[in-house]
C-alpha cells in the first residue's frame, strides 16, 4: 500500500516491517497443487495487498477464481527473541507457510491472523507462500457486496479473492503485550484497561501504564498480570464540572484522544513496551434518543461501501483513507455506516483521530444453514475483538435487511438467529448499542432502523409526521414492503433511524441504462434540488433521532453517490453540507 503506515494503530511497536509489494502469484482453479513444494508455475507477479481482481494489483482478472497461491521472499531486519508474521485479512480460507513449513490457517475474509513463525525462519532469506481457496459461488459464507454474477449487477461490486490488507512482520521478546482492550467508563470516570501477555508464561509480570492528555500525564500505574493478564480501571481526577469535562470528551466536534504507553516488565527487565490511545466518550440510548456522553445526539450518517475503482474494497494509500473520513465530514455528516464490510483498521484509527461516528456492519452470507450461521459468529466475534477499542465505533449492525435470513416472518430458525446474534454481541461488547437486523422485520435491536427510497419528500414527511406512529407506521404501513417489527417484537420506544433512504443517481457522463439508483436526476441543480429537498424532511421529523442517507460515492454502476468515484463532488461540498445540516 502506497503511504504505507503502522496496519494496527492501538498496538505499536517500532521494530515491523511491512512485506506489501510485489511477490509472486498463480491461480489454481483446478487444485492441482497441495503443497508449496509441488511444482507451482508462479507465472504471474500481483502487487500486494491488492486483490487480483483489481487493476492496483497488477493483474485485474475479474473472472471466477476458486484457489490462488502466493510466493515472497523477504530478510528479518531485526530478528527479537520472538518473530510475528501479520495478515490483515485474506478473503476467505488461508494456509500459510514459512520455508515450507505450515505456520497458520485461518476462515474469514475481512479478520486479521497472527503466526508465531520464529521456529521456521532459516539464515538469510525467508520463503514465504499462502494458498487461499475463496470459491466465488458459495453464498454460505460472509461475502458482503461480492456478486457471484460475473459482471457486476444492480447493487453487487466485483469479488476479492485473497489477500486485501496489508502483511507484515515485527519482532517481540519471548514473553509480549498479545491484546490490549481499553472501555471508557463514563460514569465513573474512569479507563478499562485489559492487558493479556503472549508467548512463553513468565512468573512476575507487571505491566505499567501511562496516560497522557496532550502533555499532561493523567495517569502512571502500575499492574500485576495474574494467569498472564491484567484487568483494571484507571480512575481519572474527575473535575465535576462540564466545562472541564468537555476538555477531555471525545466526539465528531471535539476528538480528543488520550495518548498512552505500556510496559510489560518480569522484575526489573523491560520485556515489551506498546504506544496506544483512547479516548472518554459514551454511547447509550435513554428512551427515543440516542446518547452520546449523557446527551442527546442527531445521528448524520452516510452509507460508505468503502470501494475504490482502481484498488476496490483495498484502499490505494492510508491517505485516500483520511480523505475518505474528511469527505465525510466536509459534507456534513457526523458519522459514516459502513455498509456490508469490515473496514481496515486504519480508517477506523483516522475516524477515531478527525472525529465521525462509525456503524460497523458484518458482511453478509446469503444461503442460510448451520454452517453459514457458525461462519458468521466466528468472523463477526473476531471483528468486535478486533475493533472494540475504537472510540469512533459506536454501533454494532449483524444482519442487513434480512440478507441471509430470509424468511424471518415464518421460519423460526431465522429468527433464532437474528436474535442469537444481537445477544451474543451485547454479550462480547456490553457499551455499545446492536441493532439485530437492519432495515425492517426487527426484532431483538436497541434501534429500529427504518431503509424507506421513497423518492418523494412530501410522501416521507406524510409517512414520518405521525401522532400515533404504533398505530399507523408500524401496523397499518410498510415500507419497502415489509413489516418494521416482528410478532411478538412491538416497538418499545427505541431509538427510530432512517438508516437507508435518498440514493439519487446523477452521473451525466453515462447512459442511464448503463447505471443503477433509486431514483434519478440528470442536471446538478436537480440533484442537489432533491437531496435538499429530502434532508429538510428527515431532518425536521421529530420521530427519528437520525439518518443515514445512501450514498458517499458511487460505486461501478451504482452512481447514487453524492461523490463521482474517484471522491469529487458531484456537486460544491459546502452546498452539500448546508443541506446536510438542514442550514439554509
Amino acid at each position: 500500500m502506497g503511504d504505507f503506515e503502522y496496519p494496527r494503530p492501538q498496538l505499536v511497536r517500532d521494530q515491523w516491517q511491512s512485506l506489501n509489494g510485489e511477490w509472486e502469484f498463480e491461480f489454481d482453479d483446478e487444485h492441482q497443487f497441495r503443497m508449496p513444494t509441488d511444482p507451482i508455475p508462479w507465472s504471474r507477479r500481483i502487487s500486494v495487498p491488492f486483490a487480483p481482481e483489481s487493476e492496483a494489483s497488477g493483474i485485474a482478472d475479474t473472472g471466477f477464481h476458486s484457489a490462488c497461491w502466493y510466493r515472497c521472499r523477504f530478510t528479518v531486519e531485526h530478528r527479537g527473541e520472538r518473530t510475528l508474521l501479520h495478515f490483515g485479512a485474506v478473503d476467505y480460507q488461508a494456509r500459510v507457510w514459512i520455508n515450507n513449513h505450515m505456520v497458520a490457517e485461518h476462515e474469514g475474509g475481512h479478520t486479521s491472523f497472527m503466526a508465531d513463525i520464529t521456529d521456521e525462519l532459516v539464515a538469510g532469506e525467508q520463503t514465504l507462500v499462502v494458498f487461499v481457496e475463496d470459491d466465488p459461488a458459495d453464498l454460505a459464507k460472509p461475502r458482503g457486496k461480492q456478486d457471484w454474477q460475473r459482471e457486476p449487477h444492480s447493487i453487487w461490486y466485483p469479488r476479492t479473492t485473497g489477500i486485501w490488507q496489508s502483511v507484515w512482520v515485527e519482532n517481540v521478546g519471548a514473553t509480549y503485550i498479545r491484546r490490549l482492550r481499553w472501555t471508557p467508563i463514563f460514569d465513573g470516570y474512569e479507563l478499562g484497561c485489559e492487558v493479556l501477555a503472549g508467548g512463553d508464561a513468565c512468573p512476575g509480570l507487571a505491566v505499567e501504564v501511562r496516560v497522557w492528555h496532550g502533555e499532561k500525564l493523567l495517569a502512571a500505574d502500575s499492574y500485576l498480570l495474574v494467569g498472564q493478564e491484567a484487568n483494571r480501571k484507571i480512575a481519572l481526577s474527575d473535575p465535576g464540572i462540564d466545562d472541564s469535562r468537555n476538555e477531555i470528551l471525545w466526539s465528531p466536534e471535539r476528538p480528543t484522544l488520550l495518548d498512552a504507553e505500556l510496559t510489560l516488565y518480569s522484575g526489573d527487565q523491560v520485556l515489551d513496551r506498546v504506544r496506544s490511545y483512547t479516548a472518554m466518550r459514551s454511547v447509550s440510548i435513554n428512551r427515543d434518543r440516542f446518547m452520546l456522553n449523557g446527551r442527546p445526539y442527531h445521528l448524520r450518517l452516510v452509507l460508505d461501501q468503502g470501494y475504490w475503482v482502481e484498488s476496490l474494497m483495498t484502499a490505494p494509500s492510508d491517505l485516500a483513507l483520511r480523505r475518505d473520513v474528511e469527505l465525510a465530514k466536509a459534507m456534513g455528516f457526523n458519522g459514516v455506516r459502513k455498509h456490508q464490510k469490515i473496514e481496515d483498521p486504519r480508517y477506523l484509527y483516522w475516524a477515531d483521530r478527525l472525529g465521525l461516528l462509525v456503524w460497523e456492519e458484518m458482511p453478509s452470507a446469503y444461503a442460510f444453514s448451520a454452517r453459514a450461521m457458525t461462519r458468521l459468529v466466528h468472523e463477526w466475534s473476531e471483528a468486535i475483538e478486533r475493533d472494540y477499542s475504537h472510540p469512533s465505533l459506536i454501533v454494532w449492525v449483524p444482519f442487513n435487511e434480512s440478507w441471509g435470513v430470509p424468511n424471518l416472518t415464518a421460519v423460526q430458525a431465522h429468527r433464532n438467529a437474528v436474535e442469537a446474534l444481537y445477544h451474543l454481541t451485547r454479550m462480547l461488547d456490553p457499551t455499545r448499542p446492536v441493532i439485530g437486523n437492519d432495515g425492517w422485520e426487527a426484532s431483538a435491536t436497541d434501534i429500529l432502523g427504518i431503509h424507506d427510497y421513497d423518492p418523494d419528500p412530501e410522501r416521507v414527511r406524510q409517512r414520518y409526521e405521525v401522532t400515533d406512529p404504533v398505530r399507523t407506521l408500524f401496523d397499518q404501513r410498510r415500507p419497502g414492503g415489509r413489516i418494521l417489527t416482528l410478532d411478538g417484537f412491538p416497538h418499545r420506544g427505541q431509538p427510530i433511524v432512517l438508516t437507508e433512504f435518498g440514493g439519487i443517481a446523477f452521473d451525466p457522463n453515462a447512459p442511464a441504462h448503463h447505471t443503477w439508483g433509486y431514483s434519478r436526476q440528470n442536471t446538478a441543480e436537480s440533484f442537489l434540488d432533491h437531496y435538499r429537498a429530502l434532508l429538510t424532511v428527515v431532518n425536521e421529523t421529530a420521530m427519528f433521532s437520525g439518518f443515514c442517507y445512501t450514498q458517499f460515492a458511487d460505486t461501478f454502476q451504482e452512481t447514487n453517490g453524492l461523490l463521482n468515484a474517484d471522491r469529487t463532488p458531484k456537486v460544491p461540498l459546502e452546498q452539500i453540507s448546508a443541506a446536510t445540516r438542514n442550514v439554509q
